[in-house]
């Protein structure tokens, strides 16, 4: 896990506009009519573990095994994932090779990314989608994962969920909340952040705050803010209209996630979306200094001119507690409570 850095100054306060109430009335799009669903995973079954982007190492592979032998399931993978090839698990062909045949093989129930880390992007133009719109399963991981998750929902409507990879599935918060979502499903389930350490609550990384006041209904989207501007202009760049975004990030500067919140705005339907849910953005932060923003100045000024509800602060990202949920589910976001509630099941 990736260290956060810890500040003395306390975080500015939230601007008084921020606070105003906006009514959003939004309707759900037509992507939804061709949703498909992996059947739910119970104890017992097989869990394919991946490494479609960076190489990940012998501990961390046991590690992500042995975590889910200790949930109930059986971990599967095949020697691609042993080894490096530069900076990646193996080469484009063969990553893209091995989530191909995880999603075809009968006797692989769900898939787990043990990783992130960059290389997804290089291989989306070699996954045979026919597989996976005819063998729709449980798919899950974060980070640069984000390249799939929504590449698979645009191609092929596969419902893919933003959550944990094997080798930081080590939470009991994060575990209850996956399961909560891939094993026993319920409509209108409820994500409710963690409960902050001492230390966390010191740490203006960690601190929640609403930006633009409201609720919005919409269908949940994206991921990694890095990841989901590295798809602009592909095949497979995202339509915000009518969707709550959820973005995350680690160890950009202040600067940097600016740039990147202008792109999207700039771009054609950013502005169109229903909702903002901004996780933890670790390692984020920079000390205030002359001419220097912080990250909570950064968002507040890009964000809260559209208008849309906004909260910052969720418990998803690059953080111990990472929560679980699902690309291209209908869901509603509340700033007040701070909760994203799932208004269907996620999973057959």
């Amino acid at each position: 896990m990736l260290k956060r850095r810890k500040f003395i100054a306390s975080a500015i306060g939230t601007v008084a506009a921020g606070m105003l109430p906006v009514s959003v009335h939004t309707s759900f799009t037509n992507e939804t009519s061709t949703l498909l669903k992996g059947k739910r995973l119970k104890r017992g079954d097989t869990i394919g573990l991946v490494a479609p982007g960076y190489a990940v190492s012998s501990d961390g592979l046991e590690h992500a095994k042995e975590t889910l032998r200790k949930m109930g399931f059986i971990p599967y993978h095949t020697d691609r994932v042993i080894g490096n090839y530069g900076y990646f698990s193996n080469t484009d062909e063969e990553r893209a090779k091995d989530l191909n045949e995880m999603f075809a093989n009968e006797n692989v129930d769900g898939i787990l990314c043990a990783r992130g880390g960059y290389g997804c992007t290089r291989i989306m133009q070699m996954i045979d989608y026919a597989i996976i719109k005819n063998n729709p399963k449980v798919f899950i991981g974060f980070s640069d994962i984000t390249t799939l998750l929504n590449g698979f929902y645009k191609e092929t409507g596969l419902v893919g969920f933003h959550g944990p990879v094997g080798t930081t599935l080590d939470n009991e918060y994060g575990i209850t909340q996956l399961e909560q979502l891939v094993v026993n499903p319920q409509k209108n389930t409820v994500i409710h952040n963690s409960d902050l350490t001492e230390e966390q609550k010191e740490d203006v990384e960690y601190q929640r705050y609403i930006i633009t006041s409201g609720t919005a209904n919409g269908v949940l989207v994206g991921g990694s803010l890095t990841l989901i501007n590295a798809l602009i202009g592909t095949p497979h760049e995202i339509d915000f209209t009518d969707k709550i975004v959820c973005i995350e990030d680690v160890e950009e500067s202040p600067y940097r996630i600016d740039r990147m919140l202008t792109q999207l705005i700039e771009g054609k339907t950013f502005k169109n979306a229903a909702g903002l849910a901004l996780g933890v953005f670790a390692g984020c932060e920079t000390s205030k200094k002359t001419k220097t923003f912080t990250l909570k100045e950064v968002l507040t000024n890009r964000l809260q001119p559209l208008n849309i509800p906004t909260v910052y602060g969720m418990s998803f990202g690059h953080i111990p507690a990472n929560f679980t949920f699902p690309i291209g589910v209908k869901a509603k976001l509340s700033t007040t409570s701070m909760t994203v509630t799932v208004l269907e099941k996620a999973v057959l």
